[in-house]
């Protein structure tokens, strides 16, 4: 380090998340360049230091947004920050519309929620995180950095999923909210996003396996074939939707994911887990019905010749019949597919559940010595 560089003021910021999941995984990416982005966008004459952490700020389940920026301070007093973001996939509210953000100058410290910034959301955190730093900065009359220069309604042109900002401006204490109807889609697709289906995909492969023989076993038999060739599209289609509708709920009833209402989770919290747990499921499945009609059409082509195809149904075969038969077997094969799922490992199929993630090992609270589990 040069002696120019040594007598520059130094800030640190702490980017903390919470719990220790799909939010650390965006932290340690944004870990990773917030440093510049600090330096270009708040004041490039100051050595930005970022620590990440997580482990000490519990995840407030019940709503608590007031107390989780208390543990924030705490956190932030404890390993001398001089300020804080914190970084969760909680679906948070201010006055019956979603929480994009939360600052308190007082505190120093800021929340931000994952799921309320949609899709794109290290892109977004890369633009909030920054523009949240400066702010806290500016507000709390840190002479090291100059004045943001713009007001902090105008991050609502910066980050597209905050529309209007809440609070006692004058204390520094705003809330960052999103749209009543765009704000709360955006929140659905964002919990779905954080609490990856490609995970919950690739964890079900023994459901695919089960899927997969079921239909292999229901290709044999022309019982079937007849089956598919009486039945029109209307009706297909149904029982297609049955069997995916009755796979999902079997997950959900079979594997306990469904988040009850309790002093720790309000109602509209659990209302909010069970969406997102619904959505990442059925998700998940219409992809894994995907992957089973494809490799049904394939087997199909290969094991059954169009002669005795057209044998059975007593007429000219086309490939349309390969594709109606791939699909009526699929529908079916799903129910056999629910079984199969009866044989996943309980963590596996649980982490499907957006109010429940398995804690990495070592994720424990420092003052009292107990374990977390669950968001």
């Amino acid at each position: 380090m040069t002696r120019r560089e040594q007598d520059r003021p130094e800030i640190v910021v702490g980017l903390v998340a919470t719990p220790p999941d799909h939010p650390a995984r965006v932290a340690a990416r944004l870990t990773a360049e917030l440093t510049s982005g600090l330096a270009e966008r708040v004041n490039a004459d100051v050595r930005w230091i970022v620590r990440e952490g997580w482990g000490e700020v519990a995840p407030r389940r019940d709503g608590g947004v007031e107390a989780l920026l208390d543990d924030l301070a705490q956190r932030r007093a404890d390993d001398q920050w001089d300020v804080a973001i914190c970084l969760t996939d909680l679906p948070l509210h201010a006055e019956r519309v979603p929480l994009v953000a939360q600052t308190s100058a007082r505190r120093r410290v800021a929340v931000v929620s994952l799921p309320a910034l949609g899709l794109p959301q290290l892109r977004a955190a890369r633009t909030a995180v920054p523009d949240l730093v400066s702010l806290l900065l500016t507000e709390a009359s840190d002479q090291r950095v100059p004045p943001a220069g713009w007001a902090p309604a105008e991050l609502a042109s910066r980050v597209p999923a905050v529309h209007r900002v809440v609070g006692e401006a004058d204390a520094g204490e705003r809330c960052y909210v999103a749209s009543r109807l765009i704000g709360r889609l955006r929140l659905l697709i964002g919990m779905v996003r954080a609490n990856r289906p490609g995970r919950a995909l690739l964890g079900l492969s023994k459901l695919l396996v089960g899927a997969f023989g079921t239909a292999a076993f229901a290709l044999t038999t022309d019982t079937i074939w007849q089956m598919g060739d009486a039945l029109d599209g209307l009706r297909l289609a149904v029982i297609m939707l049955l069997g995916l509708t009755a796979l999902v709920a079997w997950l959900i009833v079979a594997h306990d994911l469904w988040e009850k209402p309790s002093r720790e989770t309000p109602a509209e919290l659990a209302r909010l887990f069970n969406l997102g747990t619904i959505l990442t499921l059925t998700l998940a499945t219409v992809l894994s019905y995907v992957v089973l009609f494809v490799g049904t059409v394939l087997a199909a082509a290969l094991l059954i010749d169009t002669s005795v195809l057209e044998q059975t149904l007593q007429g000219p075969v086309h490939f349309t019949d390969y594709l109606t038969l791939a699909w009526i077997t699929s529908s079916l094969a799903t129910v056999g597919g629910a079984i199969g799922s009866g044989l996943e490992n309980e963590e596996t199929v649980r982490a499907a559940a957006y109010g429940y993630h398995p804690q990495p090992d070592g994720w424990r609270d420092e003052q009292s010595g107990q374990s977390h589990s669950g968001r």
